[in-house]
């Protein structure tokens, strides 16, 4: 059995927040969305954020894959929240387990690992972000096996990638940022990330916009808050019937944000060129 940690950077009441509108917590959906791609997994969360760690006798050693979570948090603003996760981002890295990364994850272990993340110059990119589209070193990249050349994906961020750290490679892109996914190599330490929510459902995306109805306001997304009620409905509408063909077409949403194992690609890509040959390889060597 392949065991998996989920390196949760976002403070919980943070989570609470978004929960009391719906959403699922952050280790609810990467369990459930690596769970699509694989049945002999193994979780342990920790809420890195808050300063939970490894417990006595655990190692990062002990696991065949790290995932980092998302996050509101800015890695650019020096606060315990946030250098509590450099320190075991870091230690991760160099342990040599393999490591995924969406939004948060990305732009931590940038910052971690040399590079500069910024609040992105575009604005906020919320709720799908629109044609994404794999580079010539993307294209060719396990993480985009089975995607298309461009392609949409949920999403909810405010900052980005400005500069990668040495022995890293953008792997995507789309207008609102310049790396949308990206690797980052060193010996045998290795690390994938996206700058989207391969893990996000849209129940996820209604709780986001709807806990953030003013400030969404405020950024001019909308009028108003009751402007936003048709969308945060429609998208409810959808994660509990995706066959809703009208709504659908009303959002400008296909099946690879309405189905689900399209929707988490990236993430099964990871377990299955990364995750479970590692686990194969400490099996053979116990």
């Amino acid at each position: 059995m392949a065991r998996i940690l989920i390196f949760d950077g976002a403070p919980a009441q943070s989570q609470r927040v978004i929960a009391s509108h719906g959403g699922p917590s952050n280790s609810e959906m990467f369990e459930r969305a690596l769970s699509l791609h694989a049945s002999a997994l193994e979780f342990l969360a920790l809420n890195v954020a808050d300063g939970e760690g490894l417990p006595k006798g655990i190692a990062l050693a002990d696991f065949d894959g790290v995932v980092i979570t998302g996050s509101p948090l800015s890695v650019y603003k020096t606060r315990p929240e946030v250098t509590r996760q450099i320190e075991l981002a870091r230690d991760a890295f160099e342990s040599g387990v393999p490591m995924y990364g969406s939004c948060w994850g990305l732009q931590l272990m940038t910052a971690t690992l040399g590079g500069v993340v910024r609040l992105n110059p575009e604005g906020r990119e919320l709720g799908v972000a629109r044609n994404i589209a794999p580079n010539e070193a993307g294209a060719g990249h396990f993480l985009f096996s089975g995607k298309p050349k461009a392609f949409d994906a949920l999403c909810s961020h405010q900052d980005d990638v400005a500069t990668l750290p040495p022995d890293a490679i953008a792997l995507a892109s789309n207008g609102m940022s310049a790396v949308q996914a990206a690797e980052i190599r060193r010996g045998t330490s290795h690390f994938v990330g996206v700058q989207y929510h391969p893990e996000h459902t849209l129940a996820t995306t209604a709780a986001i916009i709807e806990a953030r109805q003013e400030r969404l306001v405020a950024e001019g997304f909308a009028k108003s808050s009751e402007s936003l009620r048709s969308l945060i409905a429609h998208l409810r509408i959808l994660e509990s019937d995706p066959g809703r063909r009208d709504i659908a077409w009303l959002l400008g949403i296909d099946k690879q944000v309405l189905d689900p194992r399209q929707r988490t690609a990236e993430l099964g890509n990871w377990l299955r060129a990364r995750v479970l040959p590692r686990r194969a390889q400490r099996a053979a060597a116990a």
